[in-house]
């Protein structure tokens, strides 16, 4: 039971969790705005690729960094555009997103590296101790640039959006395009804006998982693009709930970690993998968070 709530569980936890949570804040930014966002998925795939490229090509994890988040906010700024002036609908443009995503980044490592699995290996960021103690892995996932990028962006999400300018116009937005559009506020720019950050905050998750991984493999993200979409819903729409969800979520995958070692060659070893996504449906059904949505989700100023 302790080593349910040890240190070397909170920092597993952590490292874990940060790819969902930043995904789900970047969900909120974009539903917030009014503009759902299946694309989620891909922006995390991208951005981890984009980042293991750049690493690789250049030898710096920081130009790596930048070069994924950028991707990311390209993509998702790209999104935008598909729904606000174009107007394709949002799922069909998000899950053409992913799509493209999936198979850009396999012809990716197929034209850059001759595999069509995984890059090769980087060294990612590495501060602090090398030891394998639970206060050692705990100090290196709170010294890692990208896990304090993260927690820097979540935790200045809520305020942003409830106490600035931009915040406000980009909640207005996602309540009412009509009403905002009257009074003067440009919808499709707050929704442009929402959007490109958006795909920063789920970059940083993106270039977290393939720095954790110290390479980037074919469909690394993994479906966690649509654990974060649940989460989206079951916190309301708010970016503080979502992340605590993904850290109970990551808890939770972390749990299933160590009940599949403990049992390791059994058939209880596979059935534990399902843990963490039998708990979010179960919770789905339960019907919690179905409040709150942005009443102009999915609808435009005209």
């Amino acid at each position: 039971m302790s080593s349910l709530v040890s240190i070397a569980m909170l920092a597993e936890t952590l490292r874990i969790a940060a790819p969902y949570a930043c995904a789900a804040v970047g969900g909120v930014w974009a539903e917030r705005a009014g503009v759902v966002h299946i694309g989620l998925e891909g922006v995390l795939l991208v951005s981890a690729f984009a980042s293991v490229a750049l690493a690789q090509a250049s030898g710096s994890m920081a130009l790596g960094l930048v070069g994924g988040v950028a991707l990311g906010v390209a993509v998702s700024a790209l999104h935008a555009v598909l729904v606000d002036k174009a107007r394709i609908d949002a799922v069909v443009s998000g899950i053409a997103l992913n799509l493209l995503a999936f198979s850009a980044t396999r012809l990716g490592l197929r034209g850059l590296y001759d595999s069509a699995s995984n890059s090769p290996s980087i060294a990612g960021f590495r501060f602090g101790p090398t030891g394998t103690s639970g206060g050692d892995m705990l100090v290196r996932a709170l010294l890692d640039p990208v896990t304090l990028l993260a927690l820097a962006a979540i935790a200045a999400s809520p305020f942003v959006l409830s106490e600035t300018r931009f915040g406000l116009r980009v909640r207005a937005v996602g309540e009412n395009p009509t009403a905002a559009f009257a009074a003067g506020v440009s919808v499709g720019r707050y929704r442009l804006g929402a959007l490109a950050v958006s795909g920063a905050i789920c970059a940083l998750g993106g270039v977290h998982l393939a720095f954790d991984q110290h390479r980037f493999e074919s469909g690394m993200s993994g479906g966690r693009g649509f654990i974060a979409l649940a989460a989206v819903v079951l916190s309301g729409w708010r970016p503080a709930r979502a992340a605590a969800l993904c850290l109970a979520f990551g808890w939770l995958e972390a749990l299933q970690i160590r009940m599949q070692d403990a049992s390791r060659g059994s058939t209880l070893a596979t059935l534990t993998q399902l843990v963490p996504y039998l708990a979010t449906i179960a919770v789905l059904a339960l019907g919690l968070g179905r409040r709150g949505a942005p009443a102009g989700l999915g609808r435009h100023a005209d």
